[in-house]
């Protein structure tokens, strides 16, 4: 059930929604294994109430030295998978280490050590086998590892009939044999104690290492693997040599708890093992999985195996429901591989009701601020056809243009008429708001980057591209995923906008869709190079402007309609009010104007149909399920405007373009020396309009930083 709340933006929102928390528990790869691992528990919860004394610590720490052995036998399975291969021959492999074990110990009589050292190398030589044949000379790994089974097999069945004698009538006097097979350090079975710092290195191995990197890169393609440059043939052998290793520790503590063989040792274990780990959530298809996934599903088989014995139900019914087990683990291991993605995407999008303010009107020729006129009609075109998108503008002190372009370029225009077009930087990624710290670098936020800055010399570098986490979210929000306008306070401190954590630049219109407090405001302090969340759960941050005097930060909400102010000095430090209430369209960017007030762009009108939809969550989601992304209902995008307010919020003027001709989905504007500059995220141009009765001599860089370089100098 949701909860209704009405928060501090003065709009009523359902924080709480469970198709939001299943969305985002769905994105998490640890949120896979949790049904195996509840089925794990319920296992150990019905066994205790079937089997006297089974949840007891005696019993636990028994099971324990039981399982190890397997444990090892199931990591082996989950690296040969997570490469795209399957090795088929471990029990064996185990079988064949067990009898090498014993053979080192009772009939070769070398020190312990020395047989750790020999069992582990004959697991490894055995590996290397299967390695070879299928890292260098490409076999198939299922009918290589099938073909050693069935040969180790034959091989153990004749050794221990050999041999069976002679194990049986020698023995051997050695604490250190005997602390192997029976040994428990602090309490924990020897085995099992090394198992789980096994478990420790090889998670460590996967996630944080190169070579754990490369295996599942080739798991996942080995033709893009190889393409990247990954030494395919040499990682393959290296794991195979690996998982006789495991097989060979499994096997080593198994002669020393048991010490004895026979053709039933390791029997079956393949089978046993593969079912687990795929339970576990390791892929067959390869590329994914990890070491703790794969004990969850071993856990689950020796569980259910331990406990069915115990009751007295014959090995056939649990061979038979090990058979079914590893049926419906493949089926939703096929299953789920296949519709993950299209379930993330049905349930990711998660609209909430938002009831804006009634809308101001705009009919032509009324008295409100608000009227439209065309005022921008006849903007004069600098760079027509020469840029592509240019969402933000900006000029220098030497009266040059600059636009930040959807192709990840900055644009500068410059000369007579500003018609001689260069490319200033090349960023990348999507730039969006820029602006000159005082010392003349351009600071531009970059989406799908971060802040980034551009020296004067068109020298890019990096500011920064994440910030604090938000310690009680699932998914981690530290990244700077979009941010999209910035400015810069009189200490030096950027402040920015990153309107979305949930979205991307090609989906960011879902954030106004959904409705839902995405975004937040950040602030990068160059004095102790940190970055840290301001406010956290805005809708859609999208224009950030520092005020003329520098107290506070004013914020524009796209997806409310609204203007906030931040005050970042003076008494009410900390504190963010609304600004402006009623907008009549969706507000973008917002810079200082010459007369101490300021300008702010509408990047879309509002229109009743789009307000009803806003307080109807259920009318956007089905939308977005059901209707093309191109026949979505949105604001009016073919009505550039831009207004202007003063300090206290009151609206006092407008500028159109009814048409949408030249200027439709306007995002900035930038006043200079008696013009406006005009940006559009659209656009194909940068437009420039006279304005009347202002300062022409007034520059945004002079009347913010002019004084300020003075104080510093």
């Amino acid at each position: 059930m949701s909860l209704t709340t009405f928060d501090g933006f003065g709009a009523s929102v359902r924080r709480f929604s469970p198709r939001l928390l299943l969305s985002e528990l769905m994105m998490k790869q640890w949120f896979e294994p949790v049904i195996p691992f509840f089925v794990m528990i319920g296992l150990w919860i019905g066994f205790s109430f079937a089997i006297n004394d089974y949840a007891s610590s005696i019993n636990a720490l028994s099971m324990l030295r039981l399982f190890a052995e397997f444990g090892f036998v199931a990591l082996a399975m989950a690296f040969s998978l997570i490469t795209g291969g399957i090795d088929l021959s471990v029990g064996a492999i185990f079988a064949f280490c067990n009898f090498a074990a014993l053979y080192f110990v009772l009939v070769a009589e070398l020190p312990v050590p020395l047989v750790i050292l020999a069992t582990l190398a004959t697991g490894a030589v055995l590996g290397g086998i299967n390695g070879f044949l299928i890292g260098v000379l490409k076999a198939r790994p299922f009918l290589t590892t099938l073909v050693t089974l069935i040969i180790l097999r034959a091989t153990v069945n004749l050794l221990n009939t050999y041999y069976a004698q002679t194990f049986a009538i020698n023995s051997t006097d050695s604490d250190a044999w005997d602390y192997i097979g029976s040994g428990a350090p602090l309490g924990i079975p020897l085995n099992a104690a090394t198992l789980l710092v096994v478990l420790f290195v090889g998670h460590i191995f996967l996630s944080r290492s190169r070579y754990g990197w490369h295996l599942t890169a080739i798991g996942a393609s080995r033709k893009a693997a190889r393409h990247a440059g990954i030494r395919v043939r040499t990682m393959l052998f290296f794991t195979y040599v690996l998982s006789g290793v495991l097989c060979a520790a499994g096997g080593l503590f198994y002669a020393a708890r048991q010490a004895s063989t026979d053709s039933t040792t390791g029997v079956g274990w393949e089978f046993q093992a593969l079912t687990a780990v795929v339970l576990g959530g390791v892929s067959l298809a390869g590329g994914k999985g990890t070491v703790w996934r794969a004990m969850i599903g071993a856990l689950i088989v020796f569980t259910l195996t331990n406990g069915l014995v115990r009751m007295g139900i014959p090995g056939y019914v649990t061979s038979a429901l090990i058979g079914m087990l590893l049926l419906a683990a493949v089926g939703i291991d096929v299953k789920w591989s296949k519709n993950r993605g299209k379930a993330i995407q049905k349930t990711y999008v998660n609209p909430a009701r938002v009831a804006l303010a009634a809308a101001p009107s705009v009919a032509a020729k009324s008295a409100s601020p608000f009227a439209q006129n065309d005022r921008l009609l006849h903007a004069d075109a600098i760079g027509l056809d020469q840029v592509e998108g240019p969402e933000d503008v900006i000029l220098d002190r030497q009266d040059r243009v600059y636009g930040s372009t959807r192709d990840g370029n900055i644009i500068r225009f410059s000369g007579p008429d500003l018609k001689t077009r260069e490319v200033f930087a090349h960023i990348g990624g999507r730039p969006l708001g820029m602006q000159f710290d005082r010392d003349e670098n351009l600071i531009v936020a970059v989406a799908g980057m971060g802040v980034y800055g551009i020296t004067p010399a068109g020298k890019s570098y990096k500011i920064t591209d994440e910030t604090n986490r938000t310690w009680y979210k699932l998914n981690d929000d530290s990244r700077l995923r979009m941010a999209d306008d910035l400015d810069i306070a009189p200490d030096g401190k950027i402040y920015f906008s990153d309107c979305t954590t949930r979205y991307e630049m090609t989906t960011n219109t879902l954030d106004i869709l959904e409705a839902r407090p995405n975004g937040r405001l950040v602030c990068y302090d160059p004095a102790t190079k940190t970055t840290r969340t301001v406010i956290n759960h805005f809708y859609f941050p999208n224009g950030i402007c520092v005020s003329h005097d520098g107290r506070s930060v004013l914020i524009a909400s796209t997806s409310l309609c609204k203007v906030f102010r931040h005050w970042i000095e003076g008494p009410n430090k900390g504190r963010t009010e609304v600004l402006i209430d009623k907008l009549p369209g969706n507000p973008d960017n917002i810079n200082r104007a010459s007369d101490g007030t300021y300008w702010l762009a509408l990047v879309g009108i509002r229109t009743p149909t789009f307000d009803l939809s806003m307080r109807n969550p259920g009318f956007r989601l089905r939308m977005v399920k059901q209707v093309p992304a191109d026949e979505w209902l949105a604001p009016g995008l073919n009505h550039g405007c831009v207004l202007k307010f003063n300090e206290a919020g009151e609206p006092l003027e407008s500028f159109w373009d009814p048409t949408g001709i030249s200027h439709s989905t306007l995002t900035s504007m930038r006043e200079h020396k008696g013009y406006l500059y005009l940006g559009g995220l659209e656009n194909n141009r940068i437009g420039r309009v006279r304005l009347d009765g202002v300062d022409e001599t007034w520059t945004g860089f002079d009347a913010y930083w002019g004084s300020k370089r003075r104080d510093r100098s």
